[in-house]
């Protein structure tokens, strides 16, 4: 009502009865026509807002992105004028139209306390909506996931199952370690409750604030006891990943379970609960393509796993429902399959019958030949995990395995190939090589590095004789081409040199490779260069070979242009021409003529722009002249190397069954690494592997030590709290020899008076210390046992022992060490690289103490297991002061 005014004064009326009424009007007209001009005011300020169905349409109606930025800018801008209002009746709607933008990706955020009011809310279906918008638009991060607390308090105590499900629902969402341990008491309170619905929703809260705050468990577990007893199909789901979660995080709870088993019957229950959904047969509530209750056997199937691990007389009780189950599911459908698969995870995970685990493996190569990849994959992945503990089994499927290499997935070939070099023994040797090879050549190029590699490291171990593993080795070379590692380079030049009566077939099949083009195929030129400028005189002058092929009108000359096309060529690398230029300077000593035609290539490096082949140049060119006298002495062939080959990084172990040879334990030392302390912090680092070939011999003789130096401090400054100001003495360095190139390979550091008398000439040990525990962690325990030998007082030798505690395999096992620059360590290899449950993986460390400074050490320990690949980083300091005497 517009106030009283006089006939004269008309300034306080609307403009519309300003300019329609005067004073000899009645008053009636007068609210009439004000009424008309509040009714036109109120509809153009208070529209009736979109529905959220016409938001949808208006949305997905936008061609470009642009049109839909400006739709919902358009909304929102609508939203937050309506916000401000106190009381909107539009409000439930507004904030299922914010929770869809927000589903869009776009903020939403300035509706959170929105969603508080609707919360507050009596109505059930502000309610709803109000809790779907706390669980999507708050997080612990904002303040006012503080003020909602109360709230679902109160609603936790309501007389509606309905509302206490909502509150259960968002607390299991959104519950931060306050909140959580807030209403704790509430939810467990709500798991006795007398309404199956509310007991069901309770035991999913319970789960949710299990794994926000595991301390809080203890208070669930009386009230788990009676779930696993329920008649109640969701009650019964809950209450069985309740338990589930539980025994996975707290091995006190699992041993509480398994006590209960005496009077509560707990995996008795389990597995009659189990046997009547296999027997009962078609049940409608519940059935998937024809399996009963697939989701409820899954869950129970995993809860008798963790029941059974390690436990005789638990797994005993659950052997026979296995094998019911892992014969009576239907296999036509991938719901049975996904029963199958967690049968066999069961299986070979509890301690189950030999026979049952032949079933097992069956049944995952009865996977194998499904025509769902995701199956294949699954099975090849488990298989994998399992060849460990029944190799023989796994050995069954070896063909269809083998087939598996040639699948279109790369990801199903690369499990593949590793299941393959996991399944390779004594008595498989030759077709599991020929089939390897084969994948070798069509491989991508991806795969041909570790398969190579992995390859090399077969033969070496199980090859049948010298022969045929010389002819493997040459084809991994052919094989792999350019994607050849090079420990491969380095293996194959050694079995060269020390196997005698197979040099002359050697050096002439290399021949008969390098006289092709090898612009792709660069290790196999460094090899066939090598073993040419070793065995040169064989090729030409030695007895004739058995092989037919091998050339017998051979000349010098040939030789030498065949040399000389690879050292012009622009495609070899620097590496493969300083092989060759090493290898054309021993043949000046091999060959009877052609010594000037040697010569006078080996002057025209004297200028080449390379530092590296520049030096060799000059310094070979001098053993023409000056030292020419001394030349044939130094370029003699070089006699039998030491078995000293690196490791290559696959998956091949222990895995046969076949214990290795003594002999070999004692002379191979797979991927010895003699290092000083920056080359052991390059180790620690990860940054050996820079793909980058680096022989010893071509470090350049001018490199300045305090350079060196600075790199090396660089290095220990990224470790920390290691002592860093104790000088470290500098060795001598020594001339650089004409034929150092020879055996790059084979000198990870300058010192190799140090690498001879290290790794080869290994001394007795003696004088035992106290042993050292310095890792226990997720069933990963490493032990070191200390030991320092009578003759030499300066060295340290630690024995460094990693056991498997746990029930599942760790592989790529790889235990790194970094000690300060007042000490030398030297690191040979581990006896593997996988660690089987209840297994061990034994390494040496040898640390020499020349100032007898306090030993520190600080570790890296990575490896992958059930979880995925762990890296763990530590460091010792409580060494006995003994070890510094």
């Amino acid at each position: 009502m517009w106030p009283y005014c006089d006939a004269e004064d008309w300034s306080v009326l609307p403009p519309e009865l300003n300019r329609r009424f005067n004073p000899a009007f009645n008053m009636a007209s007068i609210k009439q026509a004000f009424n008309e001009a509040v009714e036109r005011v109120s509809t153009v300020r208070m529209p009736v807002p979109t529905r959220l169905r016409d938001l949808i349409r208006q949305i997905r109606a936008a061609r470009t992105a642009a049109e839909e930025r400006t739709v919902v800018n358009k909304e929102c801008a609508y939203i937050r004028s309506t916000f401000r209002e106190e009381d909107s009746v539009w409000r439930c709607r507004n904030i299922a139209k914010l929770l869809y933008i927000h589903m869009l990706g776009y903020p939403a955020h300035f509706g959170q306390l929105e969603c508080l009011k609707l919360i507050a809310s009596p109505k059930f279906t502000d309610k709803r909506i109000g809790y779907l918008g706390a669980m999507l638009l708050l997080d612990e991060r904002q303040d006012v996931h503080l003020l909602i607390t109360n709230c679902l308090k109160n609603d936790l105590n309501s007389s509606t199952q309905f509302v206490i499900g909502l509150a259960l629902c968002t607390l299991g969402a959104i519950a931060s370690p306050e909140m959580a341990r807030d209403l704790a008491s509430e939810v467990e309170r709500l798991m006795k409750s007398p309404n199956a619905y509310i007991r069901k929703k309770a035991a999913l809260c319970a789960f949710r604030i299990i794994r926000r705050v595991p301390e809080l468990m203890e208070m669930f577990l009386p009230a788990t006891r009676s779930l696993i007893t329920e008649k109640n199909h969701g009650v019964l789901i809950t209450g069985v990943t309740l338990i589930t979660e539980m025994c996975e995080n707290s091995v006190d709870t699992l041993n509480h379970f398994k006590k209960e088993c005496g009077h509560r019957e707990i995996v008795p229950n389990l597995v009659r609960i189990l046997k009547n959904l296999i027997l009962a047969g078609y049940s409608p509530e519940h059935d998937v393509s024809g399996v009963s209750d697939p989701f409820l056997q899954v869950k129970i199937l995993r809860l008798l796993r963790i029941l059974g691990r390690n436990d005789v007389d638990t797994s005993e009780a659950m052997n026979d429902i296995l094998a019911q189950v892992a014969t009576n599911t239907e296999t036509t459908k991938n719901v049975g399959n996904t029963i199958l698969y967690e049968t066999v995870l069961s299986i070979m995970d509890i301690k189950s019958e030999s026979g049952l685990r032949v079933l097992a493996v069956n049944i995952l190569g009865r996977f194998l030949l499904n025509n769902d990849k995701n199956i294949r994959y699954v099975a090849l992945n488990t298989l994998l995990k399992t060849v460990y503990m029944d190799t023989s089994a796994v050995q069954r499927h070896r063909s269809t395995i083998l087939e598996c290499l040639k699948d279109p997935d790369v990801s199903i070939r690369r499990r593949a190939m590793e299941l393959s070099f996991a399944l390779v023994n004594t008595n498989n040797i030759r077709n599991m090589m020929k089939e390897l090879l084969l994948f070798l050549e069509r491989a991508d190029p991806e795969f041909k590095a570790q398969c190579s590699s992995n390859i090399v490291m077969s033969a070496e171990r199980f090859a049948p004789n010298k022969r045929w593993h010389l002819e493997t080795l040459f084809k991994v070379l052919v094989a792999a081409g350019n994607y050849v590692r090079d420990d491969v380079v380095a293996c194959t030049i050694q079995l060269i040199s020390e196997t005698q009566p197979q040099q002359g077939y050697a050096v002439g099949a290399l021949w008969r490779a390098l006289e092709k083009d090898t612009s792709d195929k660069q290790p196999l030129a460094q090899v066939a260069t090598w073993c040419i400028g070793e065995y040169g005189d064989l090729l030409l002058y030695g007895p004739p070979s058995e092989d037919a092929e091998t050339p017998v009108n051979l000349t010098e000359d040939e030789v030498i242009d065949v040399y000389q096309r690879l050292l012009w060529s622009p495609q070899n690398t620097v590496v493969t021409k300083q092989y060759t230029l090493l290898s054309l300077t021993k043949l000046s000593t091999r060959f009877q003529k052609g010594h000037e035609k040697i010569r006078q290539i080996i002057d025209t490096f004297g200028s080449n722009l390379h530092i590296e082949l520049q030096q060799r140049g000059i310094e070979f060119s001098q053993l023409f002249r000056k030292y020419d006298h001394l030349r044939p002495a130094l370029l003699e062939r070089m006699p039998p190397m030491e078995t000293a080959r690196p490791q290559a990084n696959g998956i091949i172990g222990l895995v046969n069954g076949e214990p290795e040879p003594e002999d070999e334990k004692s002379t191979i030392l797979e991927s010895a690494t003699t290092t000083s302390d920056s080359s052991a912090l390059l180790d620690l680092l990860g940054t050996t592997d820079v793909g980058v070939t680096m022989p010893a011999a071509t470090t350049n003789k001018n490199s300045s030590p305090s350079s060196t130096t600075a790199h090396n401090n660089d290095l220990l400054d990224l470790l920390g709290s290691l002592d860093l100001n104790t000088p470290t003495p500098v060795a001598p360095t020594l001339p650089l020899q004409p034929q150092a190139p020879s055996t790059p390979m084979f000198s990870p550091t300058n010192n190799s008076n140090f690498l001879v008398d290290g790794l080869l000439n290994t001394p007795s040990v003696q004088n035992e210390l106290p042993n050292m525990m310095i890792f226990d962690k997720s069933g990963l325990k490493i032990t070191f046992k200390l030991e320092r030998p009578p003759d030499i007082p300066d060295l340290l030798v630690i024995n460094m022992l990693a056991q498997n505690s746990g029930s599942t395999i760790l592989t790529d096992f790889l235990f790194q060490a970094a000690v300060p620059r007042t000490f030398q360590l030297q690191m040979l290899s581990p006896s593997s690289t996988v660690i089987p449950p209840s297994g061990q993986v034994t390494q040496v460390l040898r640390v020499t103490n020349m100032n007898r400074a306090s030993l520190r050490m600080r570790l890296r320990i990575s490896y992958t297991g059930p979880t995925g690949p762990v890296l763990e980083q530590t460091e010792v300091n409580n060494f006995p002061v003994s070890t510094s005497q």
